[in-house]
């Protein structure tokens, strides 16, 4: 799979009403759990976490690529643990109105412009 396009769609979807932490110059960061979930919701796989400087760091695996659209918003690569994590962990970590929104962007950028996922 081509992974490119859904990178154009979160940068274009991660805002403040996605995440507390999203600035202009970093807007990945604190993106990691919500767009794990949308993700997941679009390509299925796995949600895992690893440990990270502020906490726990959600990110994907799918068809045993591991995938994390939101490792730019650190300073230094991270060291994957791998360590399983579900939807409700992930949850744990944003809420529903983030996870709509990011979700609801993330879907009318695909869609206008017209591309596989």
């Amino acid at each position: 799979m081509n992974y490119t396009h859904i990178k154009r769609a979160l940068l274009h979807a991660w805002s403040l009403n996605t995440s507390s932490k999203w600035t202009p110059v970093n807007p990945a960061k604190g993106q990691c759990s919500v767009t794990a979930l949308v993700i997941q919701d679009i390509y299925g796989g796995e949600i895992m976490r690893t440990a990270a400087p502020e906490g726990w760091h959600f990110y994907n695996v799918i068809n045993q690529r591991r995938l994390d659209f939101t490792a730019s918003q650190f300073e230094e690569e991270l060291t994957y643990e791998d360590i399983p994590a579900g939807r409700k962990e992930a949850f744990s970590d944003t809420n529903l109105l983030q996870y709509e929104e990011l979700r609801k962007q993330v879907m009318r950028f695909l869609t206008l412009t017209c591309s596989e996922i």
